[in-house]
């Protein structure tokens, strides 16, 4: 599957800052259409009523955290094909074989730059 720049892309994180850091990033990288949800409830819902092209979420969220968000992403007919990018200020290698094991397509340990995110992005749309 071809990378696709005007794809929408869903960013999930519960701190606005992060959200806007990349979000930067991915418009550095050629991304407009760029939606934003603070927490896996909310990205759930708008992730029901809209089709996106990739998510990026944050692991550590209240009420709803980013691994929840992932297993409820991939239990879901309609939404399990969804190449979903996990966040985390964490490298635990068991959080790591978690959300490997929900399904999650790449992980990204805070703090990155515009190549890392690149990378992780082509890499998910490589298979």
């Amino acid at each position: 599957m071809a990378l696709d720049l005007s794809m929408p892309v869903l960013v999930v994180d519960d701190y606005k800052t992060m959200i806007r850091i990349i979000r930067n990033l991915l418009k550095q990288l050629g991304f407009e259409d760029v939606d934003e949800a603070s927490d896996g409830t909310e990205a759930l819902g708008k992730m029901k009523e809209r089709r996106y092209g990739l998510v990026i979420s944050d692991w550590n969220m209240e009420p709803m955290t980013g691994y929840e968000l992932l297993k409820h992403v991939r239990a879901d007919g309609g939404l399990s094909k969804t190449p979903f990018i996990m966040v985390t200020a964490e490298s635990k290698t068991e959080n790591v074989i978690a959300a490997k094991k929900a399904g999650v397509n790449n992980y990204i340990v805070k703090p990155f730059n515009a190549q890392t995110l690149k990378g992780k992005i082509e890499a998910v749309f490589q298979d």
